[in-house]
């Protein structure tokens, strides 16, 4: 969170995540300072979560659960060859995360062949981002309309798209689906694949024009102009910082979600997030990074399919057996995320026993956590991690007379 640090503070059955920290350093030449915090909680290679008890001979959460495989589940187990399916994270974000799109599992296979350093595995990587706080990000191409708009508004953007390209997006509004995907696929990929020295020319103007307007005393919210100098002063020169034009800009309140699926280009801008997603580290960066970028890749994969801001939410359905229970089920077997608000005037919740491994994050309240299998009580605060075993049931006692709020990884098969 910004100005705090997610700390886990369970030992077994709770699992210790890895915890990747880009510090607040000086810029160097070669690599910005990240200011973003992630809190990785599962099994991948390159940040399988730690134990922290010496009674327990495994050192990670991934060799313990290759011992103990009905720890899975007897569907999880079998449908994902013995490994958990999913991979849960908290994001800190102030500043923004790479233009990017995940690919299918087809893809991702072909990827990881070709270029292992790349792309770590051959897995899929559908996610969820859920806010915590107010969270901005960009997701999904915008409606075809909006984005003519910026083409007349914005003549940078105009200048590197192209009078074609750009014609022909203005002639797809009257056509059928397959022509404003040709015509968007065309736009995007012409703006992509422009030459950087053109792209900081363009670029440059564009800052000086919204800033002097802003100087002036003049709303530029017409053509996104904070966000724009907001992104060019992370990453001047970018051009990623022109695909606010060509993608819906989102800011989910705390609860509310997005589901992205393979081919969807998004970007995380600013904001808290809890983030579950498949057992996959595959990204397909374009802009807004200094990592290794592959455009062709991305422009040839992505979905162009226009959809408006609001389509973009994902909504959670109400437990009709728990009323403080709220369930984020997208539509992939990898993974579920269930949001419990417990009122602080509750001095005890069940945590009920499923058919799945469960990684529970406790972000918000006090409680001690007890199980039929634990062997002591575990007190859990604010970061605090538990893994939950397949078929096992917690018992948590509010500690405190204060709300809980938590989230809870599983797979609902």
């Amino acid at each position: 969170m910004p100005g705090e640090r997610w700390v886990p503070t369970v030992k077994w059955p709770g699992c210790w995540p890895a915890v990747t920290h880009w510090p607040r350093s000086q810029r160097t030449n070669h690599m910005q300072s990240f200011l973003f915090l992630q809190l990785w909680m599962g099994t991948h290679p390159r940040g399988d979560a730690k134990i922290l008890d010496n009674r327990i001979s495994q050192k990670t959460l991934g060799q313990w659960i290759a011992d103990n495989q009905d720890s899975l589940g007897s569907k999880v187990k079998d449908t994902f060859h013995g490994k958990l399916p999913f991979l849960f994270k908290v994001l800190s974000v102030e500043t923004a995360l790479s233009i990017q799109a995940h690919p299918n599992k087809e893809l991702a296979e072909k990827l990881h062949l070709q270029a292992p350093q790349h792309y770590p595995d051959a897995n899929h990587k559908p996610e969820m981002a859920i806010a915590l706080t107010p969270f901005q990000g960009l997701c999904g191409f915008r409606p075809v309309e909006e984005i003519v708009t910026f083409l007349t508004k914005v003549p940078e953007f105009q200048f590197l798209i192209g009078d074609s390209a750009a014609a022909q997006l203005k002639q797809s509004l009257s056509q059928n689906s397959e022509a404003v995907t040709s015509a968007l696929r065309s736009c995007f990929s012409h703006l992509m694949k422009s030459e950087k020295k053109v792209v900081v020319e363009q670029l440059n103007l564009l800052v000086k024009r919204i800033s002097q307007q802003v100087a002036a005393g003049n709303n530029m919210e017409d053509i996104c102009g904070e966000l724009l100098l907001q992104l060019h002063q992370q990453y001047p020169g970018d051009i990623g910082c022109f695909a606010i034009y060509f993608l819906n800009l989102l800011t989910l309140k705390p609860g509310e979600a997005m589901f992205l699926e393979a081919n969807v280009p998004h970007a995380y801008l600013k904001g808290d997030c809890v983030e579950c997603m498949a057992c996959s580290d595959n990204t397909v960066r374009a802009g807004l990074t200094p990592k290794f970028i592959d455009v062709p890749t991305l422009c040839e994969m992505l979905s162009y399919t226009p959809s408006p801001s609001q389509d973009r939410l994902f909504p959670p359905a109400r437990s009709p057996e728990d009323p403080y229970l709220s369930l984020y089920n997208p539509p992939v077997p990898d993974f579920t995320v269930m949001k419990m608000e417990v009122p602080g005037s509750v001095t005890e919740y069940k945590v009920l026993a499923l058919d799945s491994a469960s990684i529970l994050l406790v972000v918000q309240g006090i409680v001690t956590a007890s199980s039929p299998t634990a062997q002591a009580t575990i007190p859990l605060k604010r970061g605090g991690v538990l893994f939950i075993g397949a078929n096992e049931s917690v018992s948590l006692k509010l500690t405190a007379p204060k709300d809980l709020l938590m989230f809870r990884a599983c797979c609902l098969l």
